[in-house]
């Protein structure tokens, strides 16, 4: 066993959830997808959130479903280590590749977040980082606390593009 997977159940039954992808020559390593699409941008940050855009990163369980075939393979070849790396080198590569999308994806959802509710209510960076330490539940339900506790903006932040026509 090269890699250690704890539950190799939970991986299969998260792996269930997700919906099989076509082969891509720019993405070869992703196999899987989810299956609710995001939602775009100009949707409101509660939608967002209630659609499931912020969950944990599917390639997480793409990872660990990886390491389970490695370490089936790793038994075939009788834990011979060279000529498993001759013959299974791509599954390896294949494991870096979500694990690096892993981490990119999680700290952009989280980038988001904290940009979404720092424009939404009137809170600076130090009070969403404090709010978010102390909070312990769903983000569905850090949103409607932090919706009671600070106040939401009146005027909407400045956009891009031409100002709205002033009729007289």
């Amino acid at each position: 066993m090269i890699f250690q997977v704890d539950d190799p159940k939970l991986v299969l039954r998260e792996i269930k959830k997700l919906q099989p992808l076509n082969y891509n020559q720019f993405f070869w390593w992703r196999r899987f997808t989810t299956k609710t699409k995001p939602l775009p941008n100009n949707a409101s940050f509660f939608d967002k959130i209630k659609n499931g855009d912020f969950e944990a990163s599917h390639f997480y369980w793409q990872a660990k479903y990886c390491e389970m075939e490695i370490n089936e393979k790793a038994e075939e070849c009788n834990n011979d280590m060279q000529k498993f790396l001759e013959k299974h080198s791509v599954d390896l590569a294949r494991r870096k590749k979500l694990w690096e999308d892993f981490e990119k994806d999680e700290n952009n959802k989280l980038e988001d977040i904290k940009k979404n509710f720092i424009s939404e209510f009137e809170m600076t960076g130090d009070d969403y980082e404090n709010e978010v330490i102390e909070f312990g539940d769903t983000l569905e339900n850090f949103y409607i606390y932090i919706r009671k506790t600070f106040e939401t903006r009146l005027k909407p932040l400045k956009r891009r593009g031409r100002p709205r026509k002033l009729n007289l």
